[in-house]
């Protein structure tokens, strides 16, 4: 069975999702031409190699080049329902929507189906949900782990103002995971990150007995001395006898 282990040691955001999951090895080109089914236009993707405490990984920029709307829930299940990407593609793209509207939706004790995303319905966030699924679809993926959940602490800015960390989404997404709390005042967890681990993931904990194949390290965008980066792991369960 292949499976991948999503290694949280410094937190979950979308961009580290798709950065790890690039690093796996799936060619550019091929991904950019799938995410063309998505026909979202007015940003362009780039992928660069930086390192993090001297340890390498895959930074994804999503650079706007027009005007975005702030889209709801049915804005953003109008194009992803309208693409041509595979039914499977867009059902699990748009259960990590639907989760994510949920979470806001009970914050803001409004029907999740009038949620008004501002951060997450930006386009950046959609690439980073979608893309992250295609390339679980290119590497066929069969089940995946995650570790327990760091958080940080402080206040984040952001569309509604200053946010406590964990952000109130987040701190929805993650009801019933396994979390921990560190000292860092940062935010680890992002909405999009936590919305993408908790809808994907079938179980949280150490990581399974498995043989690894391939490493993909995905660079966050907050400075840190800590390695600010998520490592997965590919391979498959093993389930050799240990002595």
């Amino acid at each position: 069975m292949k499976i991948v282990y999503f290694d949280c040691f410094s937190g979950i955001a979308g961009d580290m999702t798709l950065g790890a999951l690039l690093d796996l090895g799936i060619p550019f080109d091929l991904f950019k031409k799938e995410l063309n089914n998505l026909f979202l236009s007015g940003f362009q993707i780039e992928i660069k190699r930086v390192t993090r405490n001297h340890i390498s990984a895959q930074d994804v920029y999503i650079n706007v080049t027009d005007t975005q709307p702030h889209r709801s829930f049915a804005d953003i299940q109008s194009i992803i329902e309208n693409s041509n990407l595979s039914n499977k593609i867009k059902e699990q793209s748009l259960n990590i929507f639907k989760k994510l509207a949920k979470a806001e939706g009970n914050i803001h004790h409004v029907p999740y189906k009038k949620i008004h995303f501002h951060e997450v319905g930006a386009v950046d966030s959609i690439i980073d949900i979608v893309g992250s699924i295609i390339l679980l679809n290119y590497y066929k993926i069969e089940k995946i782990y995650a570790s327990p959940l760091p958080l940080g602490k402080g206040f984040v800015d952001c569309a509604h103002g200053k946010l406590p960390i964990p952000a109130p989404a987040t701190l929805e997404l993650v009801k019933n995971i396994p979390v921990y709390q560190t000292k860092r005042q940062q935010e680890l967890v992002t909405p999009t990150g936590a919305a993408i681990i908790t809808t994907i993931a079938e179980t949280f904990g150490e990581m399974p007995q498995m043989k690894i194949n391939r490493i993909g390290y995905g660079a966050g965008k907050t400075q840190s001395t800590f390695p600010n980066l998520l490592r997965i792991y590919l391979g498959k369960l093993d389930f050799t006898k240990r002595n």
